[in-house]
This record gives structure tokens, sequence and C-alpha cells, in this order.
């Protein structure tokens, strides 16, 4: 009876040893590493141990394989000297316990365990953290031997156990990211924000530039007096001066600077002297990419570029708003109005201008329109119709519908868009004009 007794309480043990490895397995590999990190910054020793223990996966894991498979092992042959000793028949004995060391293993040393430190996985690991250092600690020999064997095998096969890039890392928070809903707007603004802070390196600034097209500029062969009575009818802080033609940018004026000089002059205009006040133009390459061109503006102390292809050509201008609004969405002032260039409909469809660009309505209405290709709506149908389209004229790319309503020679000015799961029947509408 004595041994029968005995016997029962080394499995338990040797069970609770087991249900604790799996459980620490399950802790360690699915603990928040920031909130570790968090609780590491503030103070939190049990913490530092559970974030070093998850950083050192190799040696963490190789400990509780080696540690759980000691002790079902052991579990398993106790329990067939137990049942053969309970049924005086070592075949019988053994039947009996794989049939209840299985059930026994899976239940209480694997699934009880494991789902709950699924559930509770930061908690679990800031607490078992300790120990599991000790029990580190305590098989490194047989931990280094397997780590080290188990990379050579990795390494003979191709892989690299240390491949861990950052690109790895920002698509795991990009995951992380999308997985974040909720029912109110916020929740979506939120989202968009973390992904555009993610893309600020993949994205370039011709991407998101105003196009020269757009662009308003001053002719610097004008008088004084006319140069302000433009400036003021613009009404932007920052406009670039042109002369001989609209491409040959000379200097970039600035309204603060020209209001400052005319309070000089005491208010005669005539007396301005306006290539001293203009600064000279900042170009940069179209394929500057938005977090390098971001860095750039804080280190010059600058809000305002203008952006030339590989030949040197003005393809359009760039600003700090521009970029800041890639983050934080678009930042209305008193001269907005709304998303510029975009009118939902009854039925669900959408009125956009032509120039308005892919990052926008992909950021404003949550849509998946391809990114990686041309900058602008109408530059889309462009690419995919691979000619110029007629008005009236209607297409379907990546799962929207596209109907061109206006177009001024071969530049298409507005179209109406469906989103993929809306009625794409147009509702009555004035007949489309052609210039």
């Amino acid at each position: 009876m004595e041994t029968v007794l005995l016997y029962g309480f080394i499995i338990f043990v040797l069970q609770c040893f087991s249900a604790f490895y799996s459980g620490s397995e399950t802790a360690l590999t699915t603990a928040s590493r920031a909130r570790l990190h968090t609780l590491t910054q503030e103070g939190n020793k049990r913490a530092k141990l559970a974030y070093d223990l998850r950083e050192h996966k190799d040696r963490t894991l190789g400990t509780i394989l080696v540690g759980n498979n000691f002790v079902n092992t052991a579990a398993a042959t106790v329990s067939g000297l137990l049942l053969a000793e309970v049924f005086g028949d070592a075949e019988t004995g053994a039947l009996v316990a794989t049939l209840f060391m299985t059930i026994s293993l899976l239940i209480f040393s694997e699934v009880l365990p494991k789902t709950y430190a699924i559930h509770h996985a930061t908690e679990t690991a800031v607490r078992i953290a300790p120990f599991m250092r000790f029990m580190v600690w305590l098989l490194t020999p047989a931990t280094w031997a397997i780590v080290h064997m188990v990379r050579g095998i990795m390494r003979l096969l191709g892989a690299n156990p240390n491949d861990v890039t950052m690109s790895d890392n920002v698509e795991e928070l990009k995951g992380a990211i999308d997985l974040h809903r909720g029912p109110d707007d916020d929740v979506a603004q939120e989202r968009a924000m973390l992904r555009s802070i993610l893309d600020l390196s993949n994205v370039e600034v011709k991407g998101i530039m105003t196009h020269r097209r757009q662009i308003d500029t001053i002719n610097a062969g004008l008088t004084a007096a006319q140069i302000v009575d433009e400036a003021l009818k613009i009404g932007h802080t920052r406009i670039p001066l042109w002369k001989d033609n609209p491409e040959n940018i000379i200097g970039v004026l600035h309204a603060k600077a020209l209001l400052r000089e005319i309070q000089r002059v005491g208010g005669d205009v005539g007396k301005l002297d306006i290539a001293r006040i203009a600064t000279r133009p900042w170009f940069i390459p179209e394929s500057t990419n938005l977090l390098e061109q971001l860095q750039a503006f804080r280190a010059r102390r600058e809000h305002f570029a203008l952006v030339v292809d590989e030949y040197g050509v003005l393809q359009g201008i760039v600003t700090l708003e521009d970029i800041l609004e890639e983050i934080v969405g678009d930042i209305s002032d008193e001269n907005d109005d709304g998303m510029p260039g975009v009118i939902r409909q009854p039925g669900g469809s959408y009125l956009v201008e032509g120039a308005v660009t892919v990052r926008e309505l992909n950021r404003q209405y949550e849509w998946n329109l391809p990114e990686d290709g041309p900058a602008t709506v109408a530059g889309i149908v462009l690419h995919e119709a691979r000619r110029v389209p007629e008005v009236g004229q209607t297409f379907e790319f990546h799962g929207f519908r596209f109907e061109i309503l206006r177009r001024q020679r071969n530049q298409i000015t507005q179209l109406r868009i469906w989103p993929p799961g809306q009625d794409t029947a147009p509702p009555p509408a004035a007949p489309p004009v052609a210039s």
C-alpha cells in the first residue's frame, strides 16, 4: 500500500511539472513583447526575466522540451510500475498505464495549462519567469547541446536560424494593427494612422505630391504690386516664383516674409524687392520616400520642396503638411471643404476627381486599390485600360467599377466609382461633359 501511495505521489508531482512546462511554453511564446518591455521599464524584475527568456527563445524552448519530455517519460514509467503493482500483471499494467497517462497528460498537462496560459499569457509569463530562469540555468548543458544540434541541422537544410529581419517585425505590427477593430469611427482612424506610420518608408513623394498642373505660381517678371495682388488671390503661405517659363522656378515667396517687407517699407508696395525676400528653391527627387523627406524637413527646418524627375523636370511640390496628412489624415483649415474632389452619391457610388490620389481614397474609405502603380485614380484607369477612354465608358478593375464622366483632352477629370458590393446601376444624372 505504501508503494502504491508513493508511486501515486510521484506521478502527481511529475504531472505538475509537466503542466508547468506546457503552460510556460505557451505563456512565453504568446506573451506581449511590448507589454513585457513596458513592465520592465517600470522596474518589474520578473517582467525583465520573462522578457529575456522570450528574447532567447532557442535556449528557453530547449529547456522546456528537455524538462517536459523527461517528466512525461518518467510519469509514464512510474504509472506502469504503479498499475503493475495494482493488477499484479506487468502487461496489463503497461496497457492500462498507457491509456491512463495519455488521457491524464492530455487533459491536465497539456490542454488545461495551455488554455489558461493563452488567456493570461503576459501575467503567467511574469509569474513563472524566476523558476523558469532557474531551470534554464540548471539544464544549460543539455539545452546548449540540443540548441546547437538543431541549428546545425537547420543550416544543413539551407535555413538561417538567425534570419529575422526588420520587415518581419513590421509585417507582424501591420497584422496586429489590422486586428485592432471596434465599432467607433475613431478606431478606424487610429488603425489608418498606425498603418501610415509603418508605410512612410515605402511611399515615395511622387505618390502624395501636388502635380505641377495644380500648382499656383507667380511670374517673377511682374511688378511688385502685381505680385502682391497675385499672392493675395492665391492665398497659400508659400508660392513658387518662375522666370521665362512656369517650370523654371527661381525662388519661393513666403507670405509672412512678404507682409514683414510691406511693413518695413511703410506700405509702399512699389518699394518692395521681391528677389531679396524670396528664398532659394529646394529641389528633391521624386523617388525620395516620405520618412527620408520628413527627416529632411526637420533637419532643414523647412516645410516646402519642389519635386523633380530623373531628368530634372519639375513634377510638383510636396509640403510638410502633405506628409503629416499621410499619418493623421486630412488636416482641414478654414479654406478646406471636406475631402477635396470626392462626393458620395445615393446608392453607394462616389463622384471622384481624376487627380485624387489612390492613397487618399484607401485611407478615407478603407478601400484596397493598388498603391504600387499610378498615384491618382485617373492614372489607375489609364494604366488598366491601356488607352484613353471615352466619356461614358465603364471599366471594372480590382473589384471596383469606374465610369468616365468628364475628360479634358487626354486627361480624365471626373469619374464615378462603385466599391465592391455596391449597387452598380447608375442613378439619373446630368449628361457628362467632355472638353
